[in-house]
């Protein structure tokens, strides 16, 4: 007599993958997360039983998100993982915790991603607090005293705005904001020029307004001397070599990625390298990490939400990138890996697709 099958074990997953969202993201994303998945299903699962990613497209909207964690829920998933962007992870995280439903936000920076502390939710990207802030003294650092920022309506940009500005200001530094919903392109290179900036930080959403302001920032010569930056991370992805080229170069960005990726990192690196047809970004990384995360746990801990959630403290899991292990983190109400390696990188001009490490922190 065959022995039937046993029933799968369901994990939640979140990503962008259609537009208004960063669907190269939420590729990204979701490959990491389905290769892990994978491999651990060709180790035997969990205790014999495999598991079943269900995944849900957010396009960059937080009621579909928060609509996904319901459905989710109720289709019996013993966790949820994922997520690219802040303001959808909020609302997830939000959801999340109201059911009592773990989960595991891979790749959103924001802060507050909760906003009382909860033992349901942990993250494995660094907040944004930190890695913006180490991007304001990185500017600092390179001579620049009178910034601008290009930036657009949101909880996240507006976060960073904030960030930025008390890092700037607190060395002396001028910060000057420019609304992208008042400004056309022309009217932005006009304003540097007015303000004498000496960088202009992209805030704001990709492909447009930051494509077309790009364009008219390189081909104005009065500010051929101006440092543009982008600590959100847009230059890490293919879709912005293809859309600027040589003018997306010497963009410095975040990114989360040690100057060295361990054993298990550097053959998942070729792995998704071939899944993806390309070099894969560090949130695809993050999405391999989340489901070894995840894994750990289970085998360790079983299949009770509650158990879950309750097993954040006792993670020590090697990664992509390193040894993940969560805390509490002052003014973070999410466990918090403690802490990703972050870089600040751009784009080699003399070969757009070669990444140059500037600084590590």
């Amino acid at each position: 007599m065959t022995t039937p099958p046993l029933s799968p074990v369901r994990i939640g997953a979140l990503a962008p993958l259609t537009r208004p969202g960063w669907a190269e993201a939420g590729s990204h994303l979701l490959a990491g997360m389905t290769l892990a998945v994978r491999e651990v299903n060709a180790a035997g699962g969990i205790d014999g039983r495999p598991i079943e990613l269900l995944v849900r497209d957010t396009a960059a909207d937080p009621q579909r998100a928060a609509a996904a964690i319901d459905e989710l829920a109720g289709l019996g998933v013993v966790a949820v993982a994922g997520e690219y962007h802040s303001v959808v992870a909020r609302s997830a995280a939000a959801r999340a915790d109201a059911l009592q439903l773990p989960f595991l936000c891979s790749s959103a920076v924001l802060d507050a991603l909760t906003e009382e502390p909860t033992e349901w939710v942990a993250r494995l990207c660094p907040p944004q607090s930190r890695g913006w802030r180490l991007f304001a003294d990185f500017l600092h650092d390179k001579g620049h005293r009178r910034i601008a920022v290009a930036t657009q309506p949101s909880v996240y940009w507006a976060a960073g705005v904030g960030l930025l500005r008390d890092q700037l200001r607190s060395h002396g530094d001028t910060v000057t904001e420019l609304d992208l919903n008042a400004l056309d392109p022309a009217a932005v290179c006009d304003e540097l020029v007015n303000h004498r900036a000496t960088a202009l930080l992209l805030l704001a959403g990709h492909p447009e307004p930051v494509v077309s302001l790009v364009k008219a920032v390189r081909a104005d010569y009065r500010l051929a001397e101006l440092q543009l930056a982008a600590p959100a991370g847009q230059p890490e992805f293919a879709e912005w070599a293809a859309s600027l080229g040589v003018d997306g170069t010497a963009v410095p960005f975040l990114r989360y990625l040690p100057e060295t990726l361990t054993p298990l990192g550097t053959r998942v690196e070729t792995s998704l390298r071939e899944e993806l047809g390309g070099a894969p970004s560090f949130v695809a990384l993050e999405g391999y990490d989340t489901i070894t995360v995840l894994t750990a746990v289970l085998r360790t801990h079983g299949l009770d939400r509650a158990r879950i959630a309750g097993a954040w403290a006792s993670v020590a899991v090697e990664g992509t990138r390193g040894e993940i292990r969560f805390t509490r983190t002052p003014g973070i109400n999410v466990w918090q890996w403690t802490w990703p390696p972050i870089q600040i990188v751009d784009r080699d001009p003399a070969a757009p697709n070669h990444f140059r490490i500037l600084h590590t922190g």
